[in-house]
């Protein structure tokens, strides 16, 4: 439970840009220098008994003067403390935000970063279908009329989970790449000649995920016969950086009859083995390889014994 201590409507105007937050032990020794003002400040146990034991009200009045500057966002106050009545007095001057807590001052912490991780999280808009696969958030990506919308319907019809239709909002949250859709879409789908349908209705409630994490991508381009594809998958693995975070590309070619969904299912559980260090193509080379060796062995000690 959070309660507001002083400041407000007006005060809560104040730009919160950094989801980092400052536990101001040196600032309340007096030394400001270096503080990075723009961050939430937390008082804990540690702070609030240093506060208490050890500052005057000279002391006191100088610190939090400097902590409740232009820059500061606001103030809580941890694991039930009272607000100090000096902080509260300026606070109250100059109408600063401070609130409080019952949160210990790690979970408060935690808490706050986190929320503030996703609200201030860098993010750009992708066009393309976001599943759940196995557990793997796909980003299904490739041209208008390719049949994104129709094979993400196929994946569903066999248990995955569809995440976004269309437009997928993509954010950057600590180092990971995080996809959802907007409230407006979530849980409908776009179908030519069919119209909106809503997929939790017609497949049940486990049939969409409101966000994943996007750890693959599959790009579909049409069939070329004049394409050379690499139907082995020991050329160099391809990437994609959305938002400075890379995740693994595939590009697979869509024909008449190509059973999509099957393909898709097939690429994500071999990405799955991926990550666990199974790579099937290095596995198939080798053997090819090993299979070579032995030949051209078996080819030496013919011709030696020959001799």
């Amino acid at each position: 439970m959070w309660t507001i201590v002083t400041g407000d409507s007006n005060s809560l105007n104040r730009p919160l840009t950094l989801a980092d937050t400052n536990r101001p032990g040196l600032e309340l020794a007096g030394y400001f220098p270096d503080t990075q003002t723009k961050r939430l400040v937390v008082l804990g146990d540690k702070e609030i008994g240093y506060i208490e034991e050890q500052m005057d009200e000279i002391s006191q009045r100088r610190s939090f003067e400097f902590l409740t500057g232009d820059n500061t966002p606001c103030i809580v106050i941890a694991h039930g403390h009272e607000c100090p009545p000096v902080l509260k007095e300026i606070a109250k001057r100059k109408d600063f935000p401070v609130f409080k807590t019952e949160h210990q001052t790690s979970h408060a912490i935690v808490s706050i970063t986190n929320y503030l991780d996703e609200c201030l999280a860098e993010s750009v808009v992708i066009h393309g279908e976001l599943v759940r696969v196995f557990g793997v958030g796909v980003l299904i990506t490739g041209k208008s009329g390719m049949g994104k919308s129709e094979i993400a319907l196929e994946l569903i019809k066999r248990g995955h989970q569809l995440v976004g239709d269309d437009r997928i909002d993509c954010y950057k949250i600590h180092d990971d790449l995080v996809g959802r859709t907007t409230p407006m879409l979530e849980g409908f789908m776009e179908l030519r000649g069919v119209g909106i349908i809503n997929v939790s209705r017609m497949y049940g409630v486990g049939a969409v995920a409101h966000e994943t994490q996007i750890e693959f991508q599959i790009d579909l381009e049409p069939f070329n016969d004049s394409y050379e594809y690499d139907r082995v998958g020991i050329e160099e693995k391809e990437y994609n950086e959305i938002l400075g975070i890379k995740i693994l590309k595939m590009t697979i070619p869509v024909s008449q009859g190509r059973p999509m969904s099957s393909v898709i299912e097939t690429a994500v559980t071999n990405f799955l083995l991926l990550k666990d260090g199974l790579d099937s193509a290095k596995e198939f080379e080798e053997r090819v390889l090993s299979q070579i060796s032995e030949n051209k062995k078996e080819e030496f000690d013919a011709s030696v014994s020959e001799h």
